[in-house]
């Protein structure tokens, strides 16, 4: 039995509700569950140094999580004037699986950048980091193609994330935190619409 009483492939309520900022070109705050995020979408007319002329665009993502989003209050990371591992590793993970579903030609030499920050955690962040933050670049771009700035639309298939894992013995769907922390085996899997595989991720304690 899961703590929640849910199915062992019953994933939780997901609710997205859009355009929640005043000034982001794209946002919407991602309920999956307990775990509350805010992302939101900036357009810059810029490119990172490494791809500037080349006319390509580039996609990518900042995370981070609210002192009081978890049961007890965390340390904000700006204070310790570095970010964790972390969390470089899950906004590199954002970044790259966002851009799985974008054609950089025709998005043009502008970048977007996304920023997921987990309001409320109860596992899962990531993945609804992800889902959410393809809301936010998707209504973005929206703004692009209805300004005429851009002519094709850069988006080539919706991204999507959701966590696997073994608790207690048996596969479990979208795990919340009590099954998280005790998880034999945690993954999460990215894809896109058509169901194609992006990227995994999996680690395991004891159960390999």
């Amino acid at each position: 039995m899961r703590p929640s009483g849910r199915k062992l492939d019953e994933m939780r309520t997901v609710s997205i509700e859009t355009n929640v900022t005043k000034h982001a070109e794209g946002s919407c705050l991602i309920k999956m569950g307990d775990t509350h995020v805010l992302c939101t979408a900036t357009i810059e007319d810029r490119v990172p140094p490494f791809i500037k002329g080349s006319g390509l665009g580039w996609v990518t993502a900042e995370y981070g999580m609210l002192p009081r989003s978890t049961s007890s209050r965390m340390r904000r990371e700006a204070a310790s004037g570095k970010q964790g591992g972390r969390t470089v590793e899950i906004q590199r993970l954002i970044g790259r699986a966002l851009r799985a579903g974008v054609d950089r030609v025709a998005l043009g030499e502008r970048q977007i950048t996304v920023d997921c920050d987990v309001i409320q955690a109860d596992g899962g962040t990531r993945c609804a980091s992800i889902t959410g933050g393809w809301v936010a670049l998707r209504l973005a771009v929206n703004k692009l193609l209805k300004a005429g700035d851009i002519i094709t639309d850069p988006l080539i298939s919706p991204v999507a994330a959701v966590s696997c894992g073994i608790y207690a013995g048996q596969p479990v769907l979208d795990l919340d935190y009590p099954e998280d922390s005790e998880a034999g085996v945690d993954g999460n899997f990215i894809m896109l619409g058509n169901g194609q595989m992006v990227e995994t991720q999996m680690s395991a304690e004891g159960a390999t």
